[in-house]
Formats: C-alpha cells, sequence, structure tokens
C-alpha cells in the first residue's frame, strides 16, 4: 500500500468540521495507524454511541478495542503464515486408523488440551507419523 503523505484537512472558518471532512480524516488516521478495524468499527459504533449517549472515552474505548480484537485474532494467522507450515491440520482431520492402541476418543481427550492445565506429561510412542510440529499445529492452531 502506497504511503499517504497528504495532512488531515484543517477545520472550516466557523470553527466546526463538516462530515466529509471527519470521514476523510478518519480514513487516513486509520491508514496511517495501520488500523483497518477502527475504520470499520467507527461509523457503526458512532451512531450506537449517539444512541446510548456514550462519552467521548467510552467511544474510544469501544473503537480501540475492536482494533485490538481483530488484530489478536489475525495474529495467529500471521504467525502461522510465517512458520510456512506446509497446511494447517486439526485433530480432526487426523487419520486415526494407523493409530494403534488409541481410540478417536482419546484423542479427542487429547485435543482438548487438559493434561497441558493439569501439568501432566503426556507421551507419543511409535513411528515418527506425528512429530513434534504437527502436534503442536493439531493441538495449538491458534498459534
Amino acid at each position: 500500500m502506497p504511503r499517504t503523505t497528504a495532512a488531515p484537512a484543517e477545520n472550516t472558518g466557523a470553527g466546526r468540521r463538516t462530515g466529509s471532512q471527519t470521514t476523510a480524516d478518519l480514513a487516513f488516521l486509520a491508514r496511517a495507524m495501520k488500523a483497518p478495524a477502527l475504520l470499520d468499527a467507527a461509523d457503526r459504533l458512532a451512531e450506537r454511541a449517539r444512541k446510548e449517549s456514550w462519552t467521548h472515552a467510552e467511544y474510544l474505548v469501544a473503537c480501540l478495542q475492536r482494533e485490538v480484537s481483530a488484530r489478536e485474532s489475525h495474529g495467529g494467522e500471521a504467525r502461522v503464515r510465517a512458520a510456512r507450515f506446509p497446511a494447517v491440520k486439526t485433530i480432526e482431520e487426523l487419520d486415526v486408523t494407523h493409530l494403534r492402541g488409541m481410540t478417536r476418543q482419546q484423542l479427542a481427550h487429547l485435543g482438548t488440551l487438559d493434561f497441558i492445565a493439569g501439568k501432566e506429561n503426556t507421551v507419543f510412542l511409535g513411528p515418527g507419523v506425528i512429530n513434534g510440529r504437527a502436534l503442536r499445529r493439531w493441538c495449538l492452531p491458534s498459534l
């Protein structure tokens, strides 16, 4: 995306900004801050703020919460792309026919990651069908 160097519009002579100036400034500033979710949510949140009589601070907090939430949800996807995994897989996609001594129910239980919360060790024995990298992708897809 090309860099924008234009400054936000100045106030009109009457001291009040027009709606189009504010919209243009918001678009410019959101691009400059690389905050697309903020731009997407601003109009809807502004309307809600008017209806519910929010303070300026409450409106700002709501806008920033949307941006932070969007960044957190997209952050995991970016890390997976940066890791250059050949494919993202889930436990549900795993073919359990070659796993001897393990049922689908046991595998689903491992997928809940209860053993991590309980600080328990888990050992996977057998041929190198599931390596540590693949297991992390299956068990921790949000990373």
